[in-house]
């Protein structure tokens, strides 16, 4: 390759390897991207995985935090490509009675499709919403003196106890579930602290601006991100995999979207005994099993309004779903998983071919576990819709060591970037001054193992851009 320096390196073309270029390349230095795949993207890819014609998002598919980014709503991106689709239901929770708990855009509308606890969803969920503008920035960064401290403060309070306390406030099952499975994406148990910071944060961006999909694919905002990063003068190289620093060309700092695994075997000999021993016990979630079919029509789901949905949690009530965690984290497999679910192809018919859709799941595992989760996923399914199984025309398969080999991020099949406890919380990849910066002079660490940690909002890659702007070059 050309050996040209450059002012800054990133190794990682995922949305944080890209909102740390585009960072640094507006403050006017010369990046270049560096992509060991043969596409850009990481998590945002998408194929044709089952049949010709039915588009797959390969790894994330919906996307409340990418429009709730306060980074990425600073970049044009509509202008580089990227179109959203907001779904007239954002998450539906099915139940085995046939009823359905629905979080849609209107607060109220939520809360009253709630019954009896309609009073505490707004008690609940009003303030945030309200405070959401001014803290949102703070929450989707690393611990510092907040802008607004008593709003941050309020928030904290409904964000830090276990999700398992949260519930309390209600006493329906609608709620109590509807909840449990917003704070499931926390992979963990739902009894620890903190879980509840998920589920605040996922369902107020939903009455805030809503659960959007791209148009195309998840590689549209991928695509998006790198038009805008070219058309600022920044360079991109795929297939390009680093594994020693040796490789790189020079240049004043380089940035990693990787996780501190990758990170010690690329970069471990420049680094200070304690930030090596630190690094070596980041810790590791639960992984992914993950299922995509190719269907000859809508899933059938028993509840109407999870017809109306783009995703669907499926786990019946908080108990259930709080006992399939728990289990995944201690090594068992569930007999009836909680199950993410999505089904784009609804709302965007450049997913399959005319009168045929596209689904996208996966359950939890236990980390790096190889056993096939298919039927497990696919009898839940069943149970909110009788007659799913009849409609699958294909099926795509990928279990934690394939998602791992598809992106070397998700160890273990970690979609995280570790595991975002209490433990993890404030302190990942170690406990710093600044999260972002390694032991080594010039080098950082940009990815989701940094606060806030994962999700598609690239402020992982701001934040670690603008620690470097001002250590290295000033700004």
């Amino acid at each position: 390759m050309n050996r040209t320096e450059f002012d800054a390196i990133v190794v990682g073309s995922g949305p944080n390897g890209l909102a740390a270029a585009i960072t640094l390349q507006r403050a006017g230095l010369s990046v270049l991207v560096l992509e060991g795949k043969t596409e850009i993207g990481g998590g945002l890819r998408s194929a044709e995985l089952t049949l010709p014609g039915f588009m797959h998002d390969t790894c994330s598919a919906i996307h409340p935090l990418a429009v709730n980014s306060p980074f990425f709503r600073t970049l044009p991106l509509s202008a580089h490509g990227l179109e959203y689709i907001e779904p007239p239901v954002a998450a539906g929770h099915p139940f085995d009675d046939g009823t359905a708990a629905l979080l849609t855009r209107s607060v109220a509308e939520t809360a009253h499709s709630l019954g009896a606890d309609e009073k505490a969803y707004l008690n609940l969920f009003k303030p945030l919403i309200d405070q959401w503008p001014r803290i949102d920035a703070d929450v989707l960064g690393p611990l510092t003196f907040p802008s607004h401290p008593i709003d941050f403060a309020l928030f904290g309070l409904k964000a830090l106890p276990p999700s398992t306390w949260l519930a309390h406030r209600f006493q329906t099952k609608q709620a109590k579930g509807l909840l449990a499975g917003m704070a499931a994406h926390s992979i963990q148990p739902l009894t620890n602290f903190a879980t509840s910071a998920i589920a605040v944060v996922l369902m107020t961006a939903a009455h805030v601006r809503g659960w959007p999909l791209p148009k195309g694919g998840s590689y549209q905002i991928a695509s998006a991100l790198a038009s805008y990063f070219r058309s600022l003068g920044g360079k991109i190289e795929t297939g390009f995999y680093v594994s020693d620093l040796a490789q790189l060309p020079s240049s004043r700092v380089v940035l990693f979207d990787i996780t501190p695994r990758q990170l010690l075997q690329i970069a471990g000999h420049r680094f200070s005994s304690i930030y090596q021993w630190q690094l070596n016990r980041y810790r590791y979630g639960m992984g992914v099993f993950k299922v995509d079919w190719a269907l000859d029509g809508p899933i059938p789901f028993t509840a109407e309004g999870c017809r109306r949905a783009g995703t669907v949690h499926l786990g019946n009530t908080l108990e259930e779903i709080a006992d399939s965690e728990r289990q995944a984290t201690n090594g068992r497999h569930p007999e009836k998983p909680y199950v993410l679910l999505a089904q784009q192809s609804l709302f965007d018919s450049s997913r399959a071919p005319a009168g045929k859709h596209t689904a996208w799941a996966y359950c939890h595992v236990p980390n790096g576990s190889t056993v096939d989760r298919t039927a497990a996923i696919e009898q839940q399914i069943e149970r909110f819709a009788p007659g799913f199984r009849d409609r699958i025309l294909a099926r795509h398969t990928m279990n934690t060591a394939q998602i791992q080999e598809h992106n070397p991020n998700y160890i273990g099949g970690d979609i995280n970037g570790g595991i975002i406890d209490i433990g993890q919380l404030f302190t990942r990849p170690a406990l710093r001054w600044s999260p972002y910066r390694t032991s080594a002079k010039g080098l950082y660490i940009c990815s989701s193992s940094t606060p806030p940690g994962g999700g598609v909002h690239g402020m992982c890659g701001f934040h670690a851009a603008q620690r470097a702007l001002k250590d290295v070059f000033g700004r």
